[in-house]
């Protein structure tokens, strides 16, 4: 799990598929979805942390480029 399109892979195998037109509200709701997944245990705990790290990383990147605007 290294990049968000990897993130985007592993929720679509759960039927998750998302687009809001938002990219910072995306990531965010993506980041719960992996949390529920989670404590479901339907993803392992490594699985889920690098999964989590790798939208946190966008995340910052997303409101940096934001401030920028």
């Amino acid at each position: 799990m290294n990049t968000f399109y990897d993130v985007q892979q592993l929720l679509k195998t759960f039927g998750h598929i998302v687009y809001f037109g938002d990219r910072e509200l995306e990531i965010e709701f993506m980041l719960d979805e992996l949390k529920e997944l989670y404590m479901n245990h339907m993803i392992e705990k490594e699985q889920w942390a690098k999964a989590a790290a790798v939208l946190r990383k966008e995340l910052e990147q997303t409101k940096k480029q934001k401030r920028l605007m």
